[in-house]
């Protein structure tokens, strides 16, 4: 039977995936949207720059946020291991939804092959404990 719109979601299974712990602190920071991107080196293990109309968003180390970004920090960065097909359901929804039932923040960044889903270092502990506790395994 083809589904409608307005139809009740149908619950999805959760995918268990594989994730790492990238090495180091993060900071998630906000500029003016009309403000040039700072210069970062192409060699740290993330960097996400993203521009709206409202805010110019920037994930880096924390070590090189920029001094005139309003910044939180710090963050623990685990990257899922994709690359994911677009045409698959619930991949995201079935790492974050663990952490949200824990009552653990996140801050999520999605790129063409894969996730990485940010954790303030106060609940790293927990969110890796919850996470392996809801299957997924995390890889060296």
């Amino acid at each position: 039977m083809k589904r409608q719109l307005g139809d009740p979601p149908e619950p999805f299974t959760l995918v268990k995936l594989k994730f790492r712990q990238l090495a180091g602190s993060f900071a998630v920071c906000r500029l003016p949207s009309d403000a040039a991107p700072p210069q970062l080196p192409a060699s740290t293990s993330l960097v996400s720059i993203t521009r709206t109309g409202d805010e110019l968003s920037i994930v880096c180390s924390a070590e090189q946020a920029p001094d005139n970004a309003k910044c939180e920090f710090p963050w623990i960065c685990f990257k899922l291991e994709g690359p994911f097909p677009f045409t698959q359901t619930g991949v995201l929804a079935s790492f974050i939804d663990p952490l949200a039932a824990h009552g653990v923040p996140i801050f999520a960044i999605s790129t063409f092959d894969t996730d990485y889903v940010l954790v303030k270092e106060v609940h790293a502990e927990v969110a890796r404990k919850t996470l392996q506790a809801a299957g997924h395994e995390l890889v060296a």
